[in-house]
């Protein structure tokens, strides 16, 4: 009872603690914006939660997660101008009762430290010491700006996803929170950091959607071993195929053009692993680049694959 009441007081501090708002630019549905929502594992970020339309507490919602929240719904407001239209697709889609009733969680990146949550951390952990430091001391985004902000701490991320976020979200809303409606999804990082997430919290998570998966984990392949970390990491990890689904995809333009040998391994992998197409899918679009635009065409594809609405015809 004790500790009931201690978990309801943190609740009411943090509706008291931050903002709620609607975004005006949606397609459908409506949002709820945390403004700077803590943790004792990372620096604070912000959060937003979109409801479809239609949502009441009468009813009870699957739930994605999604990185690079700030990039998801509304392109007024993104840096390069482009979005994943997530309302869009989630509204047409749950309209047409092709997918369960569903929310989205859309968690923002932390700008600098971005790299450093989403790169895998026991397979960084498994590359050679040398090898570790010269990616966090010289590796560069740009001529100017350095590619980890801090050091890799991408198990803290999972840990603010699953021990603080997600008993959040199923307190404040009426979610269905078992694992086979519990889902993650992201792009590039945010696919290496949902595929990561599925090996490490197997019983949370049912379903995990990396499209445009980053295998490099950086922007060279010559001379690189991370790509090989990875795929060991997930051939160790994969988690059982009779209670997960995984899709991933790629493109064959810009820095998707990497990806095809990589992606051929990991589904040598899937499919030594038990999965199958009931619960895996790996697509390429050829033409397609590494962008939110490209991503928002075809997010419909694993959604669908993920959280399919069985009675749907």
């Amino acid at each position: 009872m004790k500790k009931q009441f201690i978990f309801l007081v943190f609740t009411c501090i943090f509706f008291v603690a931050n903002t709620q708002q609607s975004f005006a630019q949606l397609a459908s549905g409506k949002m709820i914006h945390y403004e700077q929502f803590s943790s004792v594992y990372l620096e604070p970020r912000n959060v937003d939660v979109w409801l479809p339309d239609g949502y009441t507490s009468q009813k009870k919602y699957a739930v994605l997660y999604m990185h690079d929240g700030q990039m998801l719904f509304d392109s007024t407001t993104t840096w390069n101008h482009k979005e994943w239209g997530v309302d869009e697709t989630f509204g047409q889609l749950m309209q047409q009762h092709l997918i369960k009733n569903c929310i989205v969680v859309a968690v923002y990146n932390s700008g600098k430290n971005r790299h450093s949550d989403y790169f895998p951390q026991k397979p960084f952990e498994a590359l050679p010491a040398a090898y570790r430091d010269s990616l966090l001391t010289q590796a560069k985004r740009n001529k100017e700006t350095a590619l980890f902000g801090t050091v890799v701490q991408s198990d803290n991320y999972l840990r603010f996803l699953v021990k603080e976020l997600k008993p959040f979200i199923d307190s404040a809303f009426a979610t269905l929170s078992n694992r086979s409606n519990t889902f993650i999804a992201g792009s590039s990082m945010g696919g290496l950091i949902s595929m990561y997430a599925i090996c490490e919290y197997p019983e949370v998570f049912g379903g995990a959607a990396c499209l445009s998966t980053h295998w490099p984990g950086i922007f060279s392949t010559e001379n690189n071993p991370i790509p090989n970390a990875f795929l060991h990491y997930l051939q160790q990890h994969l988690p059982s195929p009779k209670t997960h689904k995984i899709y991933f995809d790629y493109g064959s333009a810009t820095l998707d053009s990497m990806y095809k040998p990589y992606q051929q391994q990991a589904d040598i992998i899937m499919k030594a692993g038990g999965y199958s197409s009931k619960n895996w899918m790996t697509r390429e679009f050829t033409g397609e680049n590494h962008s939110e635009t490209a991503w928002a065409k075809r997010f419909y594809i694993p959604i669908t694959f993920l959280l399919g609405n069985k009675s749907a015809k």
